[in-house]
């Protein structure tokens, strides 16, 4: 197997997954495609083996995705665990099919998956106490860009100051006898490893088979004694706690998050310093943007219109708080050549704030969950938790929302409809109307059977549509 990998070995009772592991961190070096390709593997792998733990496992031809759902229906794989799998699933998956593959990337799902294993070991190999030494970098590839090469620093600068001196002395002596060599030996060297990962590859190739024979024996033992499964799912849920990405990560995520909106976002790439401005035509999430009290980590724009801005902190960070960072970037905001903004009257210059450390939305855990979000364009718009992020038309439709003119429409608007209403339906939209004037986002309007639930919704409906209040409504009808 060739040296242990210093961030996956302490899973030594998973041979497959410490091979997978180490074969990634070693193509890292040479091919970024492949490193992920295997880090996809080691998502399949470690989720089959959660399967299987808790008496779920179907065979190895289910997909991930699907593995990956029914496993967090069960518990197994609490949210913040599923959300690095499916990470490592989405990267492996371009990388299989669209030959993906750039050092960053490969960077990203080596920590993600080291995460995992450090979730997995607490939770599944029964060691909760477990407090594993800082994330030890991969080696530098034959070509880095500046960004690699800045988080690698950065990495191996943390991983420095966990060392003892003795432990800083070897590595010391190491880079000097590496600094020493010529270029022969380094060539000779890299031949030799290149040599020695195609005879790892091969012999995993072969161990891979007996996987299947592991997985069904624990199957078994998991269905002798489903008492257990429990305490098993309790653990997980303690582990997937202190799950803590670091902000590099962690902003990977949140790309993702944009793209899928459609967003046009690369925090590594896609930043002011790089040159990145926005313009006509298009929505983006510009990294870096400045202001008067630093850079803000994203700046939305609407063609070449600001309409947001976002302060990303890593996974374990409150969210909520941290809107009040991101109010401060929106009244400091700098402008450039050809950048056009709202024309608020306030002291803001950016109409709105978000904040996240990319968690999905738990209610349970809102301060430290989802998107937070608060339009500035009035003193009494108070922060609150999004489940998801808006997208560019979402935004575009807000800016055009006057929500006081709205309110202004409605009460001068007469309640004439084709139908009568009777007394208490028209109390009922007068007072859901308040409410919405004063910014309350829950109501519950309470009727019996045959009162005229129907009646009163649409003729509710009608109205804040007709006054702009709202653009869409869902109405869903329970016939059940």
């Amino acid at each position: 197997m060739g040296t242990p990998s210093p961030n996956f070995s302490f899973l030594s009772r998973h041979t497959q997954l410490v091979e997978l592991g180490s074969m990634a961190e070693r193509y890292f070096r040479s091919d970024g495609n492949t490193a992920l390709i295997k880090l996809r593997q080691f998502g399949e792998v470690m989720a089959q083996t959660v399967a299987a733990r808790i008496g779920a496992y179907q065979g190895t031809g289910e997909n991930q995705n699907d593995l990956l759902h029914r496993l967090e229906d069960r518990g197994a794989i609490p949210r913040d665990a599923a959300r690095l799998f499916h990470e490592i699933r989405l990267m492996g998956n371009k990388a299989t099919h669209q030959g993906f593959g750039d050092q960053n990337s490969a960077l990203t799902g080596l920590k993600l998956a080291w995460q995992l294993s450090i979730w997995f070991h607490r939770a599944y190999d029964k060691n909760q106490g477990f407090q594993p030494k800082p994330f030890v970098p991969p080696a530098d590839p034959r070509r880095v860009d500046a960004v690699v090469a800045e988080e690698l620093r950065r990495l191996r600068e943390q991983y420095r100051q966990s060392m003892t001196d003795a432990e800083r002395a070897q590595l010391a002596a190491q880079e000097a006898e590496q600094a020493r060599q010529t270029a022969e030996e380094k060539a000779r060297l890299e031949a030799e490893e290149k040599q020695a990962l195609q005879q790892q590859l091969a012999a995993f190739e072969v161990k891979h088979a007996a996987l299947q024979q592991e997985l069904e024996a624990a199957q078994r033992a998991a269905t002798a004694a489903p008492a257990s499964i429990d305490a098993v799912v309790e653990a997980a849920k303690v582990a997937a706690a202190a799950i803590d990405l670091d902000e590099s990560a962690t902003r990977t995520i949140i790309d993702r998050q944009l793209r899928d909106r459609g967003w046009g976002v690369d925090s590594q790439a896609l930043t002011f310093k790089s040159g990145a401005r926005p313009a006509k035509g298009k929505a983006m999430a510009i990294a870096e943007w400045p202001t008067e009290t630093g850079p803000a980590d994203y700046a939305l724009f609407l063609d070449t219109t600001c309409v947001g801005v976002v302060e990303a902190k890593r996974q374990r960070k409150n969210v909520s708080a941290s809107i009040d960072q991101a109010e401060r970037y929106a009244k400091g905001l700098k402008t450039t050549e050809g950048m056009e903004l709202v024309g608020l009257a306030s002291e803001f210059r950016v109409p709105f704030v978000f904040a996240t450390n990319g968690r999905d939305y738990l209610k349970q855990i809102e301060t430290e969950s989802g998107i937070w979000f608060r339009d500035t364009r009035k003193s009494t718009n108070r922060r609150r938790a999004l489940t998801d992020w808006p997208t560019p038309e979402g935004l575009r439709g807000q800016l055009a929302m006057d929500r006081d003119a709205a309110h202004a429409a409605l009460a001068a608007m007469p309640m004439n409809f084709g139908f009568d209403l009777r007394p208490y339906q028209r109390k009922a939209i007068e007072k859901v109307e308040a409410a919405l004037a004063d910014d309350e986002r829950q109501m519950l309007v309470a009727m019996a059977t045959g009162t005229g639930k129907t009646k009163l919704a649409i003729a509710m409906l009608s109205r804040l549509l007709e006054s702009k209040r709202f653009r869409r409504v869902c109405f869903v009808v329970d016939r059940n």
